[in-house]
């Protein structure tokens, strides 16, 4: 699948491996910063600022693995190129609409993954 699909595909795998790195960062920025907040022993309400790396967690995973970029579709390009950040536009305003509502879908869900955890961690008796 190295071809462009609207609502479904419009990264290819640079871009891919690139949004899973990411994923990572955020992963690991969660953790640290997580253990920090708990052997500091700063108060609980500061667990909810793990929101923002959880996010950037989710969102480069989930772009990573349904082969889309949100930031890509919400400004109507998509790049299957060795070199990463090399866009070309989409040209249809069908095809434009349907990766906005691709985006935002993938931006939703990865709120609702963040909020999960940092509520998650919140809550963690420790």
């Amino acid at each position: 699948m190295g071809e462009y699909q609207p609502g479904a595909c419009n990264i290819g795998s640079a871009e891919i491996a690139r949004r899973k790195r990411t994923g990572l960062i955020g992963v690991g920025a969660t953790a640290i910063l997580g253990l920090a907040f708990v052997l500091f022993h700063l108060p609980a309400v500061w667990r909810l600022s793990l929101f923002v790396p959880a996010f950037f967690a989710a969102t480069g995973f989930l772009q990573g693995f349904m082969r889309f970029c949100a930031g890509f579709g919400m400004r109507g390009v998509f790049n299957f190129g060795p070199q990463v950040g090399k866009t070309e536009e989409v040209e249809q305003a069908e095809y434009r609409r349907k990766d906005k509502q691709k985006a935002l879908q993938i931006l939703a869900y990865s709120a609702l993954i963040a909020i999960v955890v940092a509520t998650a961690i919140f809550f963690l008796p420790l």
